[in-house]
């Protein structure tokens, strides 16, 4: 069974940064595309950043790129979202995925199938 379990986020001021973690379990990462989304209150679920170690691949929305950084760690089984730079607007409940790897999973392209329960991420101006 995957499970996806997300830690770190928290509130910081604009400009600082902040380390989200989601703990993987019940597959490999070279199986498994992972990523991370937000929603912000009112707005749709957006795509913030996916990995896949099978494609060798990272994708990034034009919004974060050169402030966010995804990263797999296999000793510990975590792919950790590095943000740095943060901007009110990146205030959102952040998800951590999974999803068989594909050339679309690992660009974020396609719905993803296991999710963790979030975590808040607020950024005051």
């Amino acid at each position: 069974e995957v499970q996806l379990v997300e830690s770190g986020g928290g509130l910081v001021q604009a400009g600082g940064s902040l380390r989200l973690s989601c703990a993987a379990s019940g597959f490999t990462f070279d199986d498994y595309a992972i990523g991370w989304f937000r929603q912000a209150p009112g707005k749709e679920r957006e795509a913030v950043s996916c990995i896949s170690r099978r494609h060798g691949s990272t994708y990034y929305a034009d919004s974060v790129k050169g402030r966010f950084a995804i990263s797999i760690n296999s000793a510990k089984n975590t792919v950790v979202l590095q943000m740095n730079k943060l901007k009110p607007e990146d205030t959102a409940v952040y998800y951590c995925a999974a999803e068989v790897a594909t050339y679309n999973s690992a660009g974020c392209l396609v719905d993803f199938g296991s999710w963790g329960q979030g975590t808040q991420v607020t950024v005051s101006s």
